[in-house]
């Protein structure tokens, strides 16, 4: 499988949604009801808020380099 092929875990919305919905059921246990559309939400605002952590740290990255860029 080449590099472009393979993405980190983070990136796979079927991961993310699968995170979420197991964390709803376990809220679930201790009473706490998060319905449907909530999780569609929370799951777009964790790839959402991922990506922008990923951009921003390709900036600091850049900054803190040691070497320039032709």
């Amino acid at each position: 499988m080449r590099d472009e092929e393979i993405k980190k875990w983070w990136q796979s919305q079927a991961i993310i949604g699968g995170i979420i919905a197991v964390a709803s059921a376990c809220a679930g246990l201790v009473g706490i009801v998060i319905d449907t559309d909530t999780q569609v939400q929370l799951a777009d605002l964790f790839i959402v808020m991922s990506t922008a952590a990923g951009g921003m740290l390709a900036i600091i990255g850049r900054i803190k380099a040691s070497r320039k860029i032709k």
